[in-house]
């Protein structure tokens, strides 16, 4: 069920292109306090990112979630409070969703263009409101778990990527005030290095992809 398309079209690896090997890492539950260390990395290996970030955690950290932009990466819409999409009614999922585009619009100037589900769970009411803010639906083919292991196995699980893999790894916990992802920032180097090092391109997902 998690790949199927049972609820609407959603995003799962990028589009064929021969030439040249990409990858694209994206970054859920942001910006935290963590953010600027996965930031540094990036700049310091000159990758691209997409960040999905909620909405909550975007009014708490506007000065974060603006660099992200400014440094280059793109941003998605992961709802307002970082809700489970299980069970919930239409209007519930709709609201979260609609609140959060509401609050990187009016932080950051831009709508977002692409929305993941917190832990991925699609469900009714979510498509009929992506359709309203013309937004896509992206879904991931590789999850690191950097929300549960430590760098070593983060490691171990990316460098199994290979192209046109989407990468899922997190900036944030949830809505929790700290900085919890230092497992990710420790494993992200050799990562980007790995990839680099094998002339893989890390594109955003608007880059790869023109959704209306």
């Amino acid at each position: 069920m998690f790949f199927s398309d049972w609820f609407g079209p959603s995003i799962t690896s990028l589009p064929p292109r021969p030439a040249t090997p990409r990858v694209a890492f994206t970054f859920d539950d942001g910006p935290s306090e963590t953010t600027p260390y996965v930031l540094d990395v990036l700049a310091e290996y000159g990758a691209h990112a997409t960040f999905f970030l909620v909405g909550m955690n975007t009014r708490r950290l506007p000065e974060i979630a603006r660099r992200v932009l400014k440094e280059g990466h793109e941003v998605g819409n992961h709802t307002w409070s970082h809700a489970n999409f299980y069970r919930r009614a239409p209007w519930q999922v709709s609201n979260e969703i609609e609140r959060a585009q509401s609050a990187i619009e009016d932080t950051l100037g831009c709508r977002p263009r692409w929305f993941r589900p917190p832990y991925g769970v699609r469900w009714f009411g979510m498509f009929p409101a992506l359709r309203r803010l013309e937004m896509r639906n992206a879904m991931w083919s590789l999850d690191t778990c950097d929300w549960r292991d430590p760098a070593a196995q983060i490691e171990e699980r990316g460098l199994t990527a290979r192209d046109g893999e989407v990468i899922l790894m997190h900036d944030g916990f949830r809505t929790h005030v700290g900085d919890y992802r230092q497992e990710t920032v420790k494993a992200l180097p050799r990562l980007l290095a790995h990839f680099r090092d094998h002339g893989y391109q890390t594109p955003t997902l608007s880059e790869m992809f023109e959704p209306r």
